[in-house]
């Protein structure tokens, strides 16, 4: 398996940690998207995409994430201690949607994302810079317009926008 292609999407300059979100390409045949670029106590780590667990309702079997109180469908209280334990003793709240299977395949493709962010943040720092797309990332990430400078009117949209879901 080779890594083929990475996009980064820098994060504006703050104090959060979280320093960037990436799209991995494998074998120029396999897209992992929302891969996280994380400042961490040690250095940058690389946070593959995950979703919040969740389970159902004894009472009237709506779905609830496992820090829930109370049931979002019928207003039940739940069990606090409901969700599992992972092997550091830790409440598991998030699990990985993809993910290497061994630390050789970990560290190779973590190896090759901090590469490509780091020459992103050499890029950004050029004159007349311009970040990469990344599709419906960007339209997440996208900063509400200026009052006056509204999106373009239909005719000026482009393929990426309506590939994010941008159309009006």
């Amino acid at each position: 398996m080779q890594v083929s292609e990475v996009r980064i999407k820098l994060l504006p300059e703050s104090t959060d940690r979280l320093k960037a979100f990436c799209s991995v390409t494998l074998d120029g045949e396999f897209v992992v998207r929302d891969i996280k670029i994380i400042d961490g106590t040690s250095g940058l780590f690389v946070a593959m995409p995950s979703r919040k667990l969740a389970d159902r309702c004894p009472r009237c079997g709506g779905k609830n994430h496992l820090r829930a109180r109370y049931c979002n469908e019928c207003g039940a209280k739940l069990d606090e201690h409901r969700a599992t334990k992972g092997q550091q003793k830790r409440t598991k709240l998030h699990v990985d949607v993809a993910h290497p299977i061994n630390a050789k395949c970990r560290s190779y493709i973590q190896g090759e994302i901090l590469k490509a962010y780091q020459a992103e943040l050499e890029r950004s720092k050029q004159p007349g810079y311009k970040p990469v797309s990344m599709g419906d990332l960007d339209a997440e990430l996208e900063v509400p317009p200026e009052p006056g400078k509204e999106k373009p009117s239909g005719s000026e949209q482009t393929g990426d926008d309506f590939a994010a879901g941008i159309v009006d």
